[in-house]
């Protein structure tokens, strides 16, 4: 890594006691670093709007205005150059080996000590990958699941956000408030939506939104 480099990362966690918690780990860390925070997705996705040199985002899995991999899911689609690693106090090995089939550059559990959070930092930041050790990232879900999760990962950005909105239980005409667009173009996200997901109805598609929450595919996904 160059030490001469000026880092930017975003921390972003609901809890500030938490988002202090990972400063103070990182503090010392380098030369010239740069640390924004933010409390709600919004506040990410602002910040990487006005900062288009961020290299590192340690996104909350929950995050409030996002549910479960959604926000890590739209990151990666709107910006795939900037790392993002989540942190969560859910270490479930499911939940990380999701993480990383989303795209996530590593996964730390709330629970880890400085030394090795800064380890994991460095290592994200070095183009590596970063899961606690005693994970297997081998275990794969079944067929149906792995096909559930490639359909999502095919969303584009916009359509990652309109079907979290779908989740919230938002109409067309609230979704196009929010997004400020025309409803016609919200019901044309809704039917790529559906097509991609292989779905015919917005409950079928909220249902398999929900399967992302926690990291959670079942064999119940063939049935959506």
């Amino acid at each position: 890594m160059n030490s001469a480099a000026h880092y930017h990362l975003v921390i972003a966690d609901d809890h500030p006691l938490f988002r202090g918690a990972l400063r103070a780990a990182i503090d010392g860390l380098f030369d010239r670093v740069t640390i924004a925070e933010a409390g709600s997705f919004d506040e990410v996705t602002k910040l990487l709007e006005d900062d288009g040199e961020v290299d590192l985002v340690l996104l909350d899995l929950a995050m409030p205005g996002v549910r479960g991999f959604s926000g890590l899911m739209y990151l990666r689609a709107q910006y795939p150059s900037v790392p993002v690693v989540m942190v969560s106090g859910n270490d479930d090995p499911a939940v990380i080996r999701r993480c990383i089939d989303f795209g996530g550059a590593g996964f730390i559990p709330k629970t880890l000590g400085t030394e090795a959070i800064r380890a994991a930092i460095m290592c994200v930041l070095a183009g590596g990958v970063w899961t606690p050790p005693d994970v297997d990232l081998g275990a794969g879900a079944d067929a149906a699941s792995a096909d559930l999760l490639a359909r999502l990962v095919s969303l584009t950005p916009q359509q990652v956000r309109v079907l979290m909105m779908l989740s919230s239980g938002l109409l067309n005409k609230q979704i196009a408030y929010e997004l400020r667009v025309s409803e016609a173009t919200v019901k044309a996200h809704v039917s790529a939506i559906l097509q991609k997901l292989n779905v015919e109805s917005r409950t079928q598609a909220v249902i398999a939104a929900s399967k992302i929450e926690q990291g959670a595919f079942m064999t119940a996904a063939a049935r959506v």
